[in-house]
C-alpha cells in the first residue's frame, strides 16, 4: 500500500503571530508604580558652621500625631485635622516682634502681617517654626494629611499677600513660572514672597 504524504503545517507566520501578541500585551498591561513624597532635605552644613540659635519657645509651634492619630497642638489642644491649618496661619502671622535680620537689615517687625501681634505668640514668620511630631503607629494617611494642611497654611499666606503686592495670586505665579521659567521678574516676586513667609517646618524622629 503507496504511503500518503503528510502535508507540513506551515509555522512560518508562528513567530510573527508571537511577536504580535507580546507587543499587545506591552501595550495593554498596567503596572502599579510607587509614589512618593516629593521633599527638600535640608542642605548638609560645613563642620565650620556655626551653632544655630536657640529658639524661644513661643517661636515654636509643636503638632504631636500620637499612635492613636489623635492631634494635639501646642501639647495641650486636641484638635480634627480641618482646623491645624487656621491655628497655623495665626501662629506664622502673629508678627508679635522682631524678625531675624533680611539681606544684612537691621531686625525689623512683619509690616505684612496680619495677626493678633500677641507677644506670646511667634515674633516674625522667619522665626516661626513649626514642629511635627509622630509616633510609630501613627497612620500614614493621617500624617500625610497634617502635613498637607501645616504647608497649605503656608500656601494661604503666601497666597494673601501676593495678590496684595501683585494682583496674582503665588500659586499662579509659579504655574506661570513652569510656562516661562526665563521670566526673571516672576523669579524675583516668586523669591520676594517666599522670603516674606519661608517655609519652616521641622519633622521629629517618630517616637517609638
Amino acid at each position: 500500500m503507496a504511503k500518503r504524504d503528510v502535508p507540513e503545517i506551515n509555522a512560518g507566520s508562528m513567530a510573527d503571530i508571537a511577536f504580535l501578541l507580546l507587543i499587545f500585551f506591552l501595550v495593554t498591561t498596567t503596572m502599579d508604580v510607587d509614589t512618593g513624597i516629593s521633599r527638600k532635605l535640608p542642605e548638609k552644613q560645613p563642620p565650620d558652621a556655626p551653632e544655630p540659635p536657640k529658639l524661644k519657645e513661643k517661636n515654636v509651634f509643636v503638632v504631636t500625631v500620637n499612635r492613636n492619630n489623635d492631634i494635639l497642638v501646642e501639647g495641650e489642644t486636641f484638635m480634627t485635622i480641618d482646623q491645624i491649618r487656621e491655628e497655623a496661619i495665626k501662629f506664622i502671622d502673629n508678627g508679635g516682634g522682631l524678625g531675624n535680620p533680611i539681606d544684612g537689615a537691621e531686625p525689623a517687625e512683619c509690616d505684612w502681617c496680619e495677626g493678633a501681634k500677641d507677644p506670646a505668640s511667634s515674633d516674625h514668620p522667619n522665626k516661626a517654626v513649626i514642629s511635627l511630631e509622630s509616633d510609630r503607629g501613627t497612620s500614614y494617611g493621617t500624617y500625610i494629611s497634617v502635613q498637607n494642611e501645616l504647608v497649605g497654611a503656608y500656601t494661604d499666606l503666601r497666597n494673601r499677600l501676593s495678590e496684595k503686592m501683585y494682583g496674582v495670586s503665588y500659586t499662579q505665579m509659579l504655574k506661570d513660572q513652569g510656562n516661562n521659567p526665563n521670566n526673571e521678574t516672576l523669579k524675583e516676586r516668586i523669591k520676594i514672597i517666599k522670603g516674606k513667609y519661608p517655609q519652616i517646618i521641622s519633622e521629629a524622629e517618630p517616637t517609638k
